[in-house]
């Protein structure tokens, strides 16, 4: 295969995801969540149109015009994915297959249905794909790793994959920053950012920096909407649970009945908790980010006025050149 083929298979595979019928798309979502009930219908839904966007020919030939990749001798990458949220291992599936290596891939558990669809619909595109695809529970054979996990997982990837040319990539999050400026559709967006895949994803903010003195009033307001994330019970025993831990272990926090705001220098929160730290400057926040920066996914702030920052409601549509954690596939696969 061509690069070119490689690209027109993806943008036509992006056309038939676009095209599935409600019915199919339901479909799709109740086999996934027969397997993680987490992974809603609408969830799914929201990651399919995140994978859709990303197969757009004018972005995908916009990625990759500064690659070489005409001359890619293939090579077995495995690709070891996250389970986390809907298909958050396709972009290495996309980026392995389209520079035109080989893809050893060891699936989630959490999330083997959609990404071995995807492959399905692939190949039935692009048939020369087939010899290109591989699910495996073992990379022995690959000649280099990318690989997704926590950070006690990622001493293990860097011991074992260490005489192979690897990424290797830890635990993040993401970070909000507020100035009690903002408009009720501002928060709204923010909201988004916090609950959308139920704030399991290293692109979900888990927690909020505020100028001294804020109050979290407009904030709950603003999403007052979204307390039927209550009906999904895995969501609902977290927060019972962490509620209670906060009242026997009487530490501060504020409760809007389906999540919990906690003050705390971490920068992780539990499901159902929202962590927030005040600033007392604009210097003194830049000094704060940049403590965490190694630990950081993204930054959201209103219409992205913060440095380095996106607007609030934009976290979970990252881009095809939106690299995981900074690091750039891409050139990595040009170069093993």
């Amino acid at each position: 295969m061509t690069l070119e083929n490689r690209i027109e298979a993806f943008v036509e595979l992006g056309k038939r995801l676009r095209n599935l019928t409600p019915e199919e798309r339901q479909a799709w979502a109740f086999a996934a969540a027969s397997r993680n009930t987490w992974f809603t219908e609408e969830n799914v839904a929201c990651a399919l149109n995140g994978v859709i966007t990303m197969l757009e020919e004018q972005y995908l030939r916009e990625w990759l015009y500064p690659y070489h990749l005409k001359q890619v001798a293939p090579k077995k990458v495995g690709v070891v994915m996250a389970g986390n949220i809907p298909m958050v291992g396709f972009h290495d599936f996309l980026s392995v297959l389209i520079s035109g290596h080989c893809l050893m891939a060891k699936l989630s558990s959490d999330d083997e249905v959609l990404i071995k669809r995807i492959a399905d619909m692939l190949i039935g595109i692009e048939p020369a794909f087939a010899t290109r695809i591989e699910f495996v529970n073992l990379l022995k054979k690959a000649d280099a790793i990318i690989a997704t996990g926590s950070d006690n997982t990622a001493r293990y990837f860097e011991y074992y994959f260490a005489k192979r040319p690897h990424i290797i990539r830890k635990n993040r999050s993401s970070i909000g920053v507020l100035t009690g400026h903002e408009e009720a559709d501002d928060l709204r967006a923010l909201g988004e950012d916090i609950f959308r895949y139920y704030g399991l994803g290293c692109r979900n903010v888990s927690k909020v920096f505020v100028p001294e003195g804020y109050t979290f009033d407009k904030f709950f307001e603003a999403n007052e909407h979204r307390a039927n994330i209550l009906d999904l019970h895995k969501y609902q025993n977290n927060y019972d649970y962490n509620k209670s831990i906060l009242l026997v272990n009487r530490v501060p926090h504020f409760d809007n009945g389906f999540m919990l705001v906690q003050p705390s220098e971490k920068l992780v929160s539990p499901i159902s908790v929202l962590f927030y730290e005040t600033f007392s400057s604009l210097a003194d926040l830049r000094q704060k980010l940049n403590a965490v920066k190694d630990k950081t996914q993204c930054i959201v702030s209103a219409h992205s006025w913060m440095d380095e920052s996106i607007a609030f409601g934009e976290a979970q549509c990252p881009m095809v050149w939106d690299y995981a954690d900074g690091v750039d596939t891409i050139a990595f696969l040009q170069k093993i």
